[in-house]
């Protein structure tokens, strides 16, 4: 996966038209998506489980500082060098950290068991995501739908083939047979559609509603990722000491006091008030994230850590997908498709207390998911 991120950012930045960057981007995608699938599965594989949750702590840490880090660093690069610069500043991180992974990290991670590679259930699973984010993207049209239905069916069809498949492309059979793996994920799910757009909103909001700069604003949207960097390490390493579910499951609720105190934001809203919210939904995140994942890898055996990495990414990019519907149908209905002007700014604080009070209200059931869904350290896997 570093390797092609090393290739795939150099064809990106020689692209020489719109069609070629977008195929660079394309297959930049599916390495990124090569790393972010496995790298929970090496971090809980080479630390034992007594610091496992630490582990991914920094993980998860390490995640948020580059979503902090990395819109300031490209947005520098490209009114400084231009937009080449911003694919070409990836070349030497991705060989650092190519060299740590050969020199450092330990091959003892690697499964025993080998078995062919499930080709039909990849295509179908696959297909499904990009019918499913073709769909979202091209939201209020009627053929979005069609391809969100189609993308649907092919996830349902995708689950009922690996489970008949012996080596699935991640093992869908823990969702049937493992109560903390599943109720996990679902809550997994569901607190990345109550929060993934929150970026979107919170933008829209300070630039149009409070009259911000766009360079204003995202210093404004880098206090809730920034929160998740410091936090995790601290949640990940309690979640060593303190079973997960606890943990998890007062994050999830302080995210949903967080998301609530933005649905209540208005255009006389103060300054401390709008940072006081993103700190806390950070700190509800921060909290929940790392002892969940933690839960995860703690609740299978070693030969399943691929697939419970698989099946944490996979609620990850399903959850940012139901965010995004979720925000494209309710702008479409109380907004429609017009320029957001001053005219219709109630329609647009509307819109956003109407997505920020759902994302608020899903927490519910991801709260009920998360504190029934059992102990992990009783279990000692």
């Amino acid at each position: 996966g570093t390797v092609s991120v090393i290739i795939t950012s150099l064809l990106a930045a020689i692209s020489a038209n719109g069609e070629l960057l977008i195929a660079a981007r394309f297959l930049q995608g599916v390495s990124a998506a090569m790393l972010y699938a496995t790298q929970i599965a090496i971090v809980s594989s080479v630390f034992p489980p007594a610091k496992r949750g630490h582990a991914i702590g920094m993980t998860v840490s390490a995640i948020y500082l580059g979503l902090t880090c990395g819109p300031v660093i490209g947005g520098y690069l490209i009114d400084v060098a231009g937009w080449r610069a911003s694919f070409v500043f990836h070349i030497p991180l991705a060989i650092i950290v190519l060299l740590i992974a050969v020199l450092k990290v330990p091959g003892e991670w690697l499964a025993e068991e080998k078995g062919e590679f499930d080709i039909k259930g990849a295509m179908i699973y696959s297909l499904s995501i990009v019918f499913l984010g073709i769909g979202v993207s091209t939201l209020p049209e009627s053929t979005s739908f069609v391809l969100i239905l189609l993308g649907m069916i092919g996830i349902f069809v995708f689950f009922k083939i690996a489970r008949r498949t012996n080596h699935p492309i991640f093992d869908v059979s823990l969702f049937f047979t493992n109560r903390v793996f599943t109720l996990s994920c679902l809550a997994s799910f569901i607190l990345y559609t109550a929060t993934f757009a929150n970026v979107v909103l919170i933008s829209l909001y300070l630039q149009y509603l409070k009259g911000m700069s766009a360079s204003t604003a995202g210093l404004f949207m880098m206090i809730q990722p920034l929160t998740m960097a410091v936090f995790s390490p601290f949640a990940g390493k309690l979640s060593d000491r303190i079973e997960p579910r606890v943990l998890a499951s007062t994050g999830m609720a302080m995210t949903a006091i967080g998301l609530l105190m933005l649905a209540l934001l208005n255009g006389i809203s103060s300054t401390i008030y709008l940072v006081t919210a993103l700190v806390i939904t950070g700190l509800g995140f921060s909290l929940f994230s790392s002892p969940n994942t933690n839960a995860i890898m703690s609740a299978v055996e070693k030969r399943y850590y691929g697939s419970a990495s698989g099946s944490i990414a996979t609620m990850r990019v399903l959850g940012q997908l139901g965010s995004m519907i979720l925000v494209t149908l309710v702008f479409a209905l109380i907004i429609g498709q017009v320029e957001i002007q001053p005219a219709n700014y109630h329609s647009l604080q509307q819109a956003i207390h109407i997505c920020f009070t759902i994302a608020a209200l899903l927490c519910l059931p991801g709260l009920l998911f998360s504190l029934v869904r059992g102990s992990v350290h009783k279990q000692g896997i």
